[in-house]
């Protein structure tokens, strides 16, 4: 991840060819076979990259309508900057998780409806975002030098799915000013398995026009998204996973090169293995909502979970996402992105 694009491309190349049916170095070598392949049922996945700092973007623009009419109404959805720049914020890289370790319900500041102070105690709106992330590859930058957008792609490695589990009631009380803080840095799940951009070209499709145009130094003359399906699952405690929305990552309004070239603009370095989230993928329709807070309308709705029903997560939930890239009869997964929630201590 820290080499040059050119070795991530070379050793994809070389794995590819180590498995294909026309080569025997590890077919033909039952031994090497047994110490080079581990069964996936006997491995335990682990974080895929030591990460340094994490990021979150903000760059779907059905999501930031959707939370800004709860909160603000129609006329005031989209704030005056949000069609000019990827609004992104700093989050907790000590707090990022593999796939399959529980998440503990977050304790904080809470101000109940109609109270005149806060109270303290465990979060009641406990919720699920459904993101993706990409991580920087690519020797460090300097420190004062930006990544001009016609290079980012050296810096892009590959991708991940990522729950930013929110705590919607503590975030309500806490973000004015300064924006997210203990709402968000309790827990983010990732899937252990990184898919190269590589991997990803075949499923290229046009990016949403971006209307005003973006300003130069985030105007590229490829403009492309990726058409990854993308879906999350609540399996209740002692029950069966139950689908609650299906979306796709190509409703983004910014992409991944816009999304860099703007955090580095001002001569932030960025270094291998730093992650880089998408910020909730939410696309047109209902269905299609990437988190509760929407698909609930700010706890106004019920959300079917099998023979049950949800506003928030409750502890015992175990929520998945998943995600795939299907094209011409090939299909490229991106594995699990799975957590439980555990009552608050």
């Amino acid at each position: 991840m820290a080499l040059p694009r050119a070795a991530w491309i070379e050793a994809r190349s070389t794995i590819q060819k180590l498995l294909s049916d026309d080569v025997t170095t590890l077919k033909g070598d039952p031994e090497l076979r047994a110490k080079a392949i581990i069964s996936q049922k006997n491995a335990t996945m682990h974080l895929p990259a030591k990460i340094g700092d994490y990021t979150d973007f903000y760059s779907s623009i059905y999501h930031a309508t959707n939370v800004g009419i709860m909160f603000r109404g129609k006329e005031n959805a989209l704030m005056p900057n949000w069609k000019w720049l990827p609004v992104g914020y700093h989050g907790r890289a000590s707090s990022v998780i593999p796939s399959g370790t529980p998440v503990r319900r977050p304790r904080g500041q809470l101000k109940l409806e109609g109270a005149t102070e806060p109270t303290y105690g465990a979060s009641r709106l406990l919720d699920f975002e459904l993101e993706m992330a990409f991580f920087v590859g690519g020797p460090a930058t300097e420190l004062g030098q930006p990544i001009p957008i016609e290079n980012t792609e050296d810096h892009i490695f590959g991708m991940v799915l990522m729950n930013d589990w929110s705590a919607r009631d503590i975030q309500a009380w806490e973000y004015v000013p300064l924006g997210p803080f203990l709402g968000k840095s309790f827990g983010t799940t990732i899937s252990p398995w990184v898919v190269s951009m590589e991997a990803l070209r075949p499923f290229m499709v046009a990016n949403p026009e971006q209307d005003p145009a973006p300003l130069s130094y985030l105007a590229h003359s490829d403009p492309y998204t990726l058409d990854i399906n993308l879906g999350v699952t609540i399996k209740p405690e002692g029950g069966e996973d139950h689908s609650v929305c299906k979306t796709s990552f190509k409703h983004l309004y910014w992409t991944l090169k816009q999304q860099l070239a703007h955090h580095t603009v001002n001569g932030c370095n960025v270094n291998p293995g730093d992650l880089m989230g998408s910020g909730t993928v939410s696309g047109p329709e209902e269905g299609a909502y990437g988190s509760m807070l929407e698909l609930s309308w700010r706890g106004a709705k019920t959300i079917p979970v099998g023979d049950q029903t949800r506003k928030f997560l409750q502890d015992g939930d175990e929520v998945n996402l998943v995600g795939y890239c299907e094209k011409d009869g090939v299909r490229i997964g991106f594995g699990e992105c799975r957590g439980k929630v555990l009552p608050a201590l």
